[in-house]
């Protein structure tokens, strides 16, 4: 048996540009499908938000999303921050995506375009336990943990 899991984010109305950027930054196909796609009105406020949001690129990268309903503006649901302190991280949060590849080579170009706009708690690069190691909040409120998994 295989058993797959898959991050998926809550947003307050902007999971569309968030789910848009994931793709630019990790390619992959975009699958976005609103609450007017599955029936509600298009008169109902909110009906344009993304009910079923997915990004998945062929290099196994694969995050889902979608609008909490009544919910606006604001960071993603369940966000708070994430801060280095005395060396140690500090967090309010639930979750972080944990990022991971065999190389530094291979994380710097994701980690550069996850940083636009992103508050870096932790600078990419080489630490104690692993060839890099980095963490960034991003510009939608989601920490990322980005590390060299060899």
């Amino acid at each position: 048996m295989t058993i797959q899991t898959t991050t998926h984010l809550n947003f307050r109305g902007d999971a569309r540009a968030a789910l848009e950027f994931y793709q630019s930054v990790f390619g992959g196909h975009l699958v976005v499908n609103t609450y007017a796609d599955f029936g509600m009105p298009a008169e109902v406020p909110g009906s344009d938000k993304v009910v079923f949001g997915l990004v998945a690129g062929e290099n196994g990268f694969r995050v889902m999303g979608y609008d909490v309903p009544g919910l606006t503006d604001g960071p993603i649901v369940g966000g708070g921050s994430t801060r280095r302190e005395n060396g140690t991280t500090v967090t309010d949060q639930a979750v972080f995506v944990s990022l991971s590849a065999d190389t530094l080579e291979e994380l710097q170009s994701h980690w550069d375009a996850l940083a636009v706009g992103a508050v870096v708690v932790e600078p990419l690069a080489a630490s104690a336990w692993s060839a890099g190691f980095g963490m960034l909040t991003d510009r939608f409120g989601v920490t990322w943990s980005i590390s060299v998994s060899a």
